[in-house]
């Protein structure tokens, strides 16, 4: 299977302003990458990419005082399949987790474990340990909260949107991401593509989606408590502790957004079409933050 997938922004500085972008495919999935555009920048603007510490691809750029526009296209290969299950997958003991995934045990900023430990035991403890309790999490919020683009703030938590009952998919990861860690599970926030492919379209508006992946059995596994369902063509884009590790446009200044467009379908043959805009849909500005 071909997907279709890239992103047009705009933005407006006041001044040359510094930006950090994460909007690369990650990694892991460059080798699927068939055909793609640079990332175009209008005004034309030298820009350079590093690895953080979670692995991702950050885009390193200036954009001018006044109008910048930043493009991206590209056709990636997926293999048709739905997110794995796996129901016998176990929960490991604290004592022989991997080093490296301790930190996906720990608070963060939009995922304060502390707030959320009792409740999580009180809700969770009685459980089976293991896929059965990780997917009893994504069940709860998944019911918990109301979707919904209006509701996006920015600088909600986990334990804000328990409260409040509401949120969108950024939200709904942090708060299964919380719980998951509260009970000894590490969770980790993934925002990437995800079209309408195998479901019937959504006529919410398009934009990059937010899922979590669960360490079980030494490896990880793809839940998404928006959703709760398994999904085909999930191309990741970066991963981290939460929202705060992965944003899409980092300014080091003001900026107003003019334009955000964002699209992902699947690709009918092999030919390298113009986007199929009847499938763009535009966000609103606090999706960006």
């Amino acid at each position: 299977m071909l997907i279709r997938l890239g992103y047009e922004i705009a933005i407006e500085c006041v001044y040359a302003t510094p930006i950090i972008s994460l909007l690369d495919i990650h990694p892991d999935r460059q080798r699927d990458v068939k055909r793609q555009t640079r990332v175009l920048t209008s005004p034309s603007v030298p820009t350079r990419t590093y690895r953080d510490r979670h692995g991702n691809i950050c885009r390193r750029f200036t954009a001018p005082a006044g109008a910048f526009r930043i493009l991206y296209d590209a056709t990636v290969e997926d293999s048709g399949e739905t997110d794995e299950v796996n129901t016998l997958a176990r929960e490991t003991p604290v004592p022989d987790l991997p080093d490296e995934v301790l930190v996906y045990l720990l608070g963060s900023r939009y995922c304060e474990t502390d707030h959320l430990g009792s409740l999580a035991w009180q809700l969770f403890g009685h459980l089976p340990p293991g896929w059965a309790r990780a997917q009893a999490i994504v069940d709860y919020v998944h019911s918990r909260l109301s979707f919904g683009y209006g509701y996006a703030r920015a600088t909600r938590t986990a334990a804000q949107a328990h409260e409040e009952r509401v949120g969108v998919c950024r939200d709904f990861a942090h708060l299964a991401i919380a719980l998951c860690r509260a009970m000894n599970i590490p969770a980790r926030y993934v925002n990437g593509y995800l079209g309408d492919i195998g479901v019937p379209a959504d006529p919410a508006p398009m934009d990059f989606s937010a899922w979590m992946e669960v360490f079980l059995d030494g490896k990880w596994y793809t839940f998404d408590p928006r959703h709760n369902c398994r999904r085909i063509g999930r191309v990741v884009i970066a991963r981290g502790r939460d929202a705060a590790d992965v944003p899409l446009l980092h300014s080091f200044g003001p900026h107003k957004l003019a334009l955000f467009k964002v699209w992902t379908y699947e690709q009918e043959g092999n030919r390298f079409n113009p986007p199929h805009h009847g499938l763009d849909r535009t966000i609103s500005a606090q999706m960006l933050a």
